[in-house]
């Protein structure tokens, strides 16, 4: 992926519309990030002005998307989304239609779903808008409680921060789990969040974990290849295993074998762009027990095998020259 089409019109939404420029957008080669030859696009130039007033001065039409790897549909005002600008919908299809990589955020999936591109396939948008696209397209697999849904190559996430989440997933698969971290850790996000939409429906907001709980999950991340059971995560917090679990769910929006298997994911993709070992060793030393556990939960997780993986990320050699 080399080249990215960020398209907005009147309305949009400058959070999301943000979150787009923040991921492909900035140079970060100070860190060995490949960059992107990023450009906003509408469907014309000239002035586009955002949902709250302000305005900005956009350069291009929609010539570049039709060219881009990687074509991005940032939200459009709800009072548009039964009358969308036809050039949009060309712009869609045609980037489905030759292999480009799709990405919507929020209500931006609304774009994609009157281009006809999301019918008979998995999708999501904002909790709050689910229930309409479902009535508009019901020929939409609309799944309301998960952050993002990556269906072939077109990914649709759901409200506003899930964007970044969205962004992240596809960073990985394009440029590996290393750099991607970097990035997060640049934007001061998680890597990788667990858990979906439906802990903001109607829930008080998380608390920040505690100093015990991230005390015990910096000591878990450490000792990824021990048996990691609640007891003994509990007994480490003082806690009972059953307040341990539930202050855990409450704190980091996953159970903590649900998390774990997350972080045991993680560190394998490390090990595999980093290292050429056997992946019976990775598997000891992820936690996993065996290989073949491994390839289940790999698969599982990134949808493809860890020796897929290997093939398309590995930078052994590049890692090892430092070393040596």
């Amino acid at each position: 992926m080399k080249t990215v089409a960020c398209v907005i019109q009147d309305g949009f939404a400058p959070f999301e519309f943000g979150v787009a420029c923040e991921a492909f957008g900035l140079d970060r080669a100070d860190d060995g990030v490949p960059n992107f030859d990023f450009r906003i696009v509408a469907p014309r130039a000239g002035v586009v002005t955002s949902k709250i007033g302000f305005s900005v001065n956009v350069e291009h039409d929609l010539t570049f998307a039709y060219e881009a790897d990687l074509v991005v549909f940032c939200p459009l005002p709800r009072e548009r989304w039964g009358d969308i600008d036809p050039l949009l919908l060309d712009v869609a299809r045609h980037a489905v239609d030759r292999g480009a990589w799709v990405m919507s955020v929020c209500s931006g999936s609304f774009i994609l779903a009157a281009a006809g591109v999301l019918d008979g396939r998995r999708a999501t948008t904002h909790w709050m808008y689910a229930h309409v696209m479902a009535e508009m397209y019901p020929g939409i697999d609309i799944d309301p409680d998960v952050l993002f849904v990556q269906d072939g190559k077109i990914i649709t996430s759901a409200g506003t921060a899930a964007g970044i989440d969205a962004c992240l997933h596809l960073l990985r698969q394009e440029v590996g789990a290393e750099l991607t971290n970097r990035i997060a850790r640049r934007m001061v996000v998680p890597p990788q969040r667990d858990g979906g939409q439906a802990q903001f429906i109607d829930r008080p907001i998380p608390v920040v974990p505690t100093d015990s709980l991230a005390a015990v999950a910096d000591w878990a991340v450490a000792h990824l290849r021990d048996d990691l059971g609640v007891d003994r995560l509990a007994a480490r917090a003082l806690m009972s295993p059953r307040t341990f679990a539930r202050r855990f769910k409450a704190e980091y929006g996953a159970t903590p074998a649900a998390w774990l298997a997350r972080q045991r994911i993680i560190h394998a993709q490390r090990m595999l762009e980093r290292t050429d070992l056997p992946l019976e060793h990775i598997a000891d030393e992820c936690g996993f027990g065996s290989a073949a556990v491994l390839r289940q939960n790999f698969a599982r997780v990134l949808g493809l095998t860890p020796t897929a993986y290997r093939a398309r990320f590995s930078c052994a050699e590049e890692s090892a020259a430092p070393a040596a």
